[in-house]
């Protein structure tokens, strides 16, 4: 388990971030929830959007980087982009599971939304799944409100699909 003592910090991505990204994602989907290599297809074709196609001062990745003697460990990361010029979307909330339970998938919602506010945007939606708990609990307390769902087959099984807005 991750150590609650050892401050966690949010930066930039950093060469190798993404990949890594990619990889732990994929890890986790598949051993939480069953899901197949196409969850992690998914998570790679939106980091390369983001990577070739990143909108300074309106879209942004954070990391979070779990310090100790001097060598930090990534435990998380998340993604907000511009869907249109009134509305951004969060992407790929991630925590690691030894980092989990110490509030850091709220802090980084909670980066997204201030970013968000900054940047001129006056919505964010995001997609998610109704399985996905712990996420949709952070949304909510965030103040995102579930706008819509629909049954779909995606990643190896049968989900529901929902998506949530804010508006700022």
């Amino acid at each position: 388990m991750t150590n609650p003592l050892k401050p966690i910090n949010l930066r930039d991505p950093q060469p190798g971030d993404y990949g890594w990204i990619i990889h732990k994602q994929g890890l986790l989907y598949a051993n939480e929830y069953g899901w197949d290599v196409s969850f992690e297809a998914l998570v790679a074709e939106i980091i390369g959007k983001f990577s070739k196609e990143y909108i300074p001062g309106r879209e942004k990745c954070w990391v979070a980087v779990q310090d100790g003697d001097g060598v930090g460990k990534v435990v998380g990361s998340i993604f907000i982009v511009r869907q249109d010029d009134s509305t951004a979307k969060l992407r790929l909330l991630y925590v690691d599971p030894a980092a989990q339970g110490q509030g850091l998938g709220r802090r980084m919602v909670n980066e997204c939304i201030q970013f968000a506010k900054s940047a001129g945007y006056q919505h964010i939606v995001l997609w998610t799944n109704d399985n996905l708990h712990a996420a949709r609990h952070i949304y909510e307390t965030a103040g995102f409100k579930l706008i819509t769902q629909e049954k779909h087959h995606s990643f190896g099984k049968d989900l529901v699909g929902q998506n949530w807005k804010l508006d700022l």
